[in-house]
């Protein structure tokens, strides 16, 4: 049964993009997060699809990771549509910081796009007919917001919330506060009366008191531990380049990640391995997870 509005639509783009959330109202378009770069035609295509001849008025982006708005580029090419984004990222996008945006430090791709306006946490936003407040929510990244609809008692959490757990804490790996930020998020979360959240990525949930519960004993792991942190983002982003390319030589693998400016700060601060020892672990650990096979001298994906 779809607790969704009607006027809510959720395009489920798996690990590499992520969701894309279609919000069609009477007068106005609008789409919250685009995936990844190299799925932007396939975005294209579901986004026509979903406005049946419509014109698609507005991109909100949650935050910039690339496989949140990869397909940014391609949306304003065809429709022209306004951007709006973090306020806090509005320098680096202007700019084109690649040192500063996260792209260059994880290794990934994006297109360079523009932005018509900014989002704050406290806004409140008219989409689909329905009014919805931004929200800030750090510890996967520190500019995210998330969008709650208080009408709905909807919540578009991004990667603050998953059905099983939350986005990697970034800041963390790079020696700067983030576990106790993803917690305030939490207990943000956990003070709105939601029926229904629209993860970043995998299916609309409605247990919200279940996956509070599961994400704060992850964090409580994680915090534990720094290592493990990093040792969670370490797989994560090698199971990335690995969805990105499907194939990759067992010798690239201490070079693709150790070139990754996130580990070199993540390596210093936690891991403190050489970066064929990183390799080694991260392939054993795709592999022991059913994540990627071994064939030959090359690392697969499953």
């Amino acid at each position: 049964m779809n607790v969704l509005p009607d006027s809510i639509q959720v395009f489920e783009r798996g690990w590499l993009s992520s969701n894309n959330i279609m919000l069609l109202g009477r007068h106005d378009t609008a789409i919250i997060d685009t995936g990844y770069l190299s799925h932007a035609p396939q975005t294209l295509e579901l986004v026509r699809h979903a406005l049946h001849g419509r014109h698609l008025d507005q991109i909100i982006n949650t935050h910039l990771h690339s496989d949140h708005c990869g397909g940014n580029a391609i949306l304003q090419a065809h429709f022209g549509c306004k951007t709006s984004i973090p306020v806090a990222e509005a320098e680096k996008v202007r700019h084109w910081d690649v040192e500063a945006l996260s792209f260059k430090a994880t290794g990934q791709r994006c297109d360079r796009f523009t932005f018509d306006a900014t989002i704050a946490p406290g806004d409140v936003l008219t989409l689909a007919d329905m009014e919805w407040q931004a929200l800030a929510a750090p510890g996967h990244d520190p500019h995210s917001l998330i969008f709650y609809c208080p009408q709905e008692k909807v919540l578009a959490s991004a990667d603050a919330l998953w059905e099983n757990g939350f986005g990697v804490i970034f800041p963390e790996l790079d020696g700067k506060s983030g576990f106790a930020e993803e917690r305030a998020t939490l207990d943000l979360i956990a003070g709105l009366d939601v029926k229904v959240v629209i993860p970043g990525h995998g299916a609309p949930f409605t247990d919200v008191a279940g996956a509070l519960a599961r994400a704060r004993s992850r964090l409580d792991y994680l915090a534990a531990d720094p290592l493990r942190n990093a040792q969670n983002a370490l797989k994560v982003l090698l199971k990335f380049l690995l969805l990105e390319r499907q194939r990759i030589p067992l010798a690239d693998v201490p070079v693709l990640l150790t070139s990754m400016p996130v580990f070199a700060a993540a390596n210093t601060n936690f891991l403190k391995q050489s970066p064929e020892e990183l390799g080694k672990w991260a392939v054993s650990q795709l592999v022991r997870g059913a994540a990627a096979r071994v064939e030959g001298e090359y690392l697969l994906n499953e």
